[in-house]
């Protein structure tokens, strides 16, 4: 009986564990699994989304999603297109703005290319989706150390939106120097000496811009008028009333004392 290694790999680095038992489907009992996750992979769902249209209002950078029949049709050729022409299949779409990409290699020589993506229905969902998409589409392994590899996929999916002139935002920029600050942080922690000089930009963690919410409370308080107090000043007879009215008080006060 054949043994085979399993290697998980989260952000930057693999750890290797002990025997697969995972199963092929063409007859061989076992398979090389080889899984990529990236940094923001908490835990998988147990619930995915499926690709309808209509469900979601705003995409992950707060931008509108596609509105217009139009734009949501080019999205869905967008997956058409990666589907066709770099054979992976999508196991999960996932309504968290994260993904996962990972081949599966069976003692036959078969293998099946997988992703976990969210459906693409804006800028940062197609961007994390492509971005899966390219770590096939370039090859794992292909780049060493890690994070080179997670730059060059990251770097493929931006490139093939902007090909096929789709907006990439601010947001989806910031979300790639995160990424790619996280990975390069990880590998110097786990003792990576030598920084690659497309990472070098990387090094730094980047700026976030504060995310302020505006409620509606606060949008009827600012388009209210305020009006500041006007204090007129009172007429010598009201002045003698208050100073007459002041002693006779304290007198009062003088006789309640004895």
């Amino acid at each position: 009986m054949g043994c085979a290694c399993r290697h998980w790999r989260t952000g930057t680095l693999f750890q290797s564990g002990a025997a697969s038992n995972t199963r092929g489907p063409h007859g061989g009992p076992y398979a090389t699994v080889i899984r990529f996750e990236p940094r923001d992979v908490v835990a998988i769902r147990s619930q995915s989304l499926p690709p309808d249209h209509g469900t979601l209002a705003r995409d992950y950078d707060g931008s509108p999603m596609a509105k217009s029949d139009h734009m949501q049709k080019r999205y869905d050729a967008l997956v058409a297109e990666m589907k066709a022409t770099h054979g992976f299949r999508v196991r999960r779409w996932r309504s968290a703005m994260t993904g996962c990409a990972w081949i599966v290699r069976y003692h036959n020589g078969e293998e099946s290319r997988l992703i976990e993506a969210p459906y693409p229905r804006g800028p940062m969902s197609a961007a994390i989706f492509l971005h899966e998409v390219g770590h096939h589409a370039i090859g794992f392994r292909t780049y060493s150390p890690r994070c080179l590899e997670e730059y060059h996929a990251w770097r493929w999916s931006l490139e093939a939106m902007r090909e096929r002139g789709l907006n990439v935002t601010e947001a989806v920029e910031r979300r790639m120097a995160e990424s790619l600050h996280y990975a390069v942080d990880k590998a110097r922690r786990r003792g990576l000496k030598k920084i690659p000089v497309e990472l070098l930009p990387y090094v730094q963690r980047p700026e976030r811009k504060p995310k302020r919410r505006v409620t509606p409370k606060q949008t009827r308080r600012a388009a209210a008028v305020v009006v500041k107090p006007v204090v007129i000043p009172a007429s010598p007879i009201a002045q003698a009333a208050t100073s007459v009215r002041n002693a006779m008080r304290q007198l009062w006060l003088f006789g309640a004392g004895r």
